[in-house]
């Protein structure tokens, strides 16, 4: 087991009242959010939150930068009604930080579901059945979904079963493109399928202090989203880059990087916007 650093980043203090589920979407590839999946995820454990990471992408990155090598089970099979996600679960080297792992299976989900009824809430189904034979004192606080990139029926899933959706926006030219139609789909799922649904935030990825654009993306992003944008903005940074390549999140490859720091500071904006939103 690895030795996991203890740190102070706003962790709730006591459990969760219910689980809540966190889509981490955007349909434009290479913005961050696998990445961000796997460090938030990390960041919300090691302040005493219990985590589930669904990869949801059949490239399985997520489940890689884990280190979940060994896929017995698979979200696939969780999709396809086969197995469970408590079946599904591996535990990672954070304590407190699970996933179900991904495999290129998941491909196919689309193809061989087709017009079958309720295709649309598979996962939310198998969220709420694991979630209800879990002992509430030990009930998973965070289900953070990492979606693929295209708005498909696996994207669906992740928005039918989801509370929120947390919006990876990378700083750079384009950043801005796309964001109107996830946002667009966002708002047809909350009609067709999931009232509840909502934007959680948007938090700024790869940004590079050292050029011009990223301080002019992020004023724009910010001119056009006020306040849905975290305040927490995650930097270009080589150490998170790395850690994938070693099976480990960048909390635990280099603690002390800036990429780690921001992503502990992440952890505790959602955590604190969690508590707002109980408190309203």
């Amino acid at each position: 087991m690895i030795s996991f650093p203890k740190f102070g980043g706003g962790g709730s203090g006591s459990p969760a009242p219910r689980t809540r589920t966190l889509a981490l979407a955007n349909q434009k590839g290479g913005v961050g959010k696998t990445t961000t999946a796997i460090n938030l995820g990390t960041a919300l454990a090691a302040v005493g939150e219990r985590v589930l990471i669904i990869d949801l992408d059949p490239q399985g990155n997520a489940s890689t930068g884990v280190g979940a090598e060994d896929r017995g089970v698979s979200t696939f099979d969780v999709m396809s009604g086969t197995s469970t996600l408590k079946d599904a679960r591996f535990q990672t080297s954070v304590p407190g930080l699970t996933i179900s792992p991904a495999t290129i299976d998941l491909m196919a989900f689309e193809r061989e579901t087709g017009m079958a009824s309720g295709r649309h809430y598979r996962l939310r189904d198998a969220i709420a059945a694991m979630v209800a034979g879990e002992d509430p004192a030990e009930r998973t606080t965070y289900v953070l979904i990492d979606c693929p990139p295209s708005l498909n029926l696996l994207t669906v899933n992740a928005l039918a079963a989801a509370d929120a959706v947390l919006v990876p926006l990378q700083c750079e030219f384009f950043a801005l493109e796309g964001l109107a139609q996830l946002l667009s789909t966002v708002e047809e799922i909350r009609g067709r399928l999931n009232p509840k649904l909502h934007i959680h935030g948007v938090v700024l990825t790869m940004y590079d202090q050292r050029t011009a654009l990223s301080d002019q993306v992020v004023d724009d992003v910010r001119r056009v989203l006020g306040d849905k944008v975290y305040s927490t903005i995650i930097p270009r940074n080589v150490r998170v880059a790395e850690s994938p390549s070693h099976g480990k999140p960048v909390l635990l490859y280099d603690y002390r990087c800036a990429g780690s720091q921001a992503y502990i500071k992440l952890a505790s904006e959602v955590i604190e916007r969690e508590r707002r939103m109980r408190a309203a």
